[in-house]
């Protein structure tokens, strides 16, 4: 199952203001549990989007939804990072891309 993130306000901030939104928002992430096991686990695949990113969980089912719901708390009063979450569970697999390298692919 996959969880992905997406800053709603990115686009209309400054470069230097984009930047640290986005590390905040990386940090804010990493320090939940859920990101913290499946990754010493090595079962976490994250896709950054530029504006967001995407985490694909290969630990547990509810891990990508505990992850979203740790993350909605830490965000709570933080005004200035509104986001979108979502919760994918249809298949994540590795493919081949244009560049014959192998990435993640999310199927809808």
């Amino acid at each position: 199952m996959c969880f992905s993130l997406t800053s709603l306000v990115y686009s209309k901030l400054l470069t230097n203001e984009q930047r640290e939104r986005l590390q905040e928002l990386n940090r804010i992430v990493r320090e939940t549990e859920h990101f913290r096991v499946a990754e010493a686990a090595g079962k976490l695949v994250r896709i950054p989007t530029g504006d967001g990113m995407v985490l694909a969980f290969f630990t547990s089912p509810d891990a990508p939804v505990r992850c979203a719901v740790a993350v909605s708390r830490a965000l709570r009063g933080m005004t200035h990072l509104p986001l979108r979450m979502g919760i994918h569970s249809g298949p994540v697999d590795l493919v081949e891309d244009v560049n014959d390298k192998q990435t993640w692919r999310v199927q809808a």
